[in-house]
Formats: C-alpha cells, structure tokens, sequence
C-alpha cells in the first residue's frame, strides 16, 4: 500500500492538510478528505491544500483547496500563509514573492523578515452574479440590506465576494450570535444557490473589529482569512471602518488593507503543527 506524506498547519487556528503533489501522487477524492478531516478518527482539519504545478508559465504554483465536506473551494486566505510557509519550509522555492494559480485567479504572496505572510487577494467584487445573492441588483449589493434568517428575525448585511462568496452580518456583540445555528441557515439560504461564507462583525472602533465566522462546507472556524476581507471591505463601503484594520477571530488578530477600494492585502501568520503520513 501506497503512503502520502503530508503537513499539518494553521493560521490563527484555522488549520489544514498541507499536501505536496508536485513531488508525489495525489488524486483528490471527496470521501478521502472527508475521512482525513475527521478531527476523531482522521488527521482534523477545517481545509485539505494541494500544492500543484501552476498551469501558467507566469505563475509559481497552482493552489487548490478542499473544504472538510470534500467540496472544493476558490480561496481561503490563512490557507495562503500556510502555503507560502510550507513550499519555502520543504524547498519548493527559495523566492520571498510568489504569483500563485487559485480557482479564482491569481494571487501574490509575500514573505517578511519578521515571518508575517501578506496575501494580495485581488479586488473585492460586489455584483449578484459574483456573490450570487438573489434576487437584487447591482445598486442594492453596494448597500446595507436585510436577510430573514427565520419567522420574523432579519439580519443586516452586505454581501462581499473575494475569489468566494461572503454575507457579512452586523452585530452588537459576536459573542452573543448563535453562529452555528444562523450560519447553518445562512449557508444554504434560498437566495445564495452556491451557498455562502457567513462573517458576524462587531465594530469596535474605526481601527479595529471582532469576528466570528461560519465556513460553507466546515462550519465555525477559529479565523477566517478571506472572511476578515470580506468583513473589512464591507466596513469600510459603510462608512465604518478605516482602510487599514485589525480584524480580531478567536484564533487571533490579522491585518487588512483595502486603501484607495483596490487590491485587499491581508497580513497574517502560518504555524506547522507535526509532519506525517497516511496509508492510502
């Protein structure tokens, strides 16, 4: 029987499978990762990734990324970090830039001196047909509007798309949101048919917000990378927020830039937990 080696990583406690399949033999499989994801029987994680030859000749890498229910998935930004950690930790590159291959497009990651990764995720995107959020127009997705979660309770929202799509829900207090319980509704909302990233905000101040978030295909996770961007850009199309934020998740802080409504930067860090290997 075959072995795949593979790494264990996080980002703010958003953890993955780091898998090499430039030097090895990996062929995804949706009931693998789901077992693999296992946090009691398999490895645990929220995300699987897979390092790949990139398809473009301008490109480092290729990155693909797989949810814990098998389902694979656009982007992910702690993910990012890892990745950026794991091809310079195993000698994949001894660049401090990468232009990397997603689902969604290209992105660059960029390593500091102080071992802080920064994600280049792109322009955030607002159209219905991005999110999807339905039935809307191009003017209302640029705008607060209201969701019905269930009966008579309705939530305020902007919805944000960033290579995957997110509704960012604004509350009083996070800690106070039954995150399962409405990001499971949310998720598989009639009016999101690709189904949603669900991000609960709480502004703090103009500098500074909280977070919990609920990933489609995982469910509440510690961080979010692409949720605090999403989260930021939504504070920030309101009025709330600066162009520069920290953004606090349970698993910790991380830093995002959106200055002048172009590229979204986010700064964070990646952790490897244990190296392994898996019978196939």
């Amino acid at each position: 029987m075959s072995t795949l080696k593979f790494t264990k990583m996080h980002g703010l406690g958003n953890d993955f499978m780091m898998i090499d399949a430039i030097n090895q033999t990996f062929v995804p499989e949706a009931q693998k990762v789901i077992q693999w994801a296992n946090r009691h029987t398999g490895v645990g994680f929220d995300q699987l990734l897979m390092v790949e030859k990139a398809h473009d000749d301008a490109c480092d890498f290729r990155y693909r990324i797989f949810n814990a229910d098998g389902g694979e998935v656009e982007q992910c930004g702690n993910g990012a970090c890892c990745f950026m950690k794991f091809v310079q930790n195993h000698g994949l590159t001894d660049k401090q830039q990468l232009t990397v291959e997603t689902a969604r497009g290209i992105i660059i990651l960029r390593s500091s001196e102080n071992g802080l990764i920064t994600v280049n995720m792109g322009q955030p995107r607002f159209e219905p047909d991005e999110i999807p959020f339905i039935p809307t127009s191009a003017e209302d997705a640029k705008r607060l509007t209201h969701i019905v979660v269930s009966g008579t309770l309705s939530l305020p929202l902007v919805c944000v798309n960033m290579g995957n799509p997110h509704a960012v829900i604004l509350v009083e207090d996070v800690d106070q949101v039954p995150v399962a319980q409405w990001g499971s509704v949310l998720e598989r909302h009639e009016q999101f048919p690709q189904r949603v990233n669900v991000e609960f905000m709480q502004i703090i101040d103009k500098t500074h917000a909280r977070l919990r978030g609920f990933e489609r295909g995982v469910g509440e996770t510690l961080a979010n990378g692409t949720g605090a961007c999403a989260a930021t850009v939504a504070g920030i199309r309101l009025g709330l927020l600066d162009d520069q934020v920290t953004i606090s998740q349970t698993g910790g802080d991380v830093l995002i830039s959106w200055q002048n409504h172009q590229e979204v930067l986010m700064t964070g860090d990646a952790t490897t937990v244990f190296e392994g290997e898996i019978t196939l």
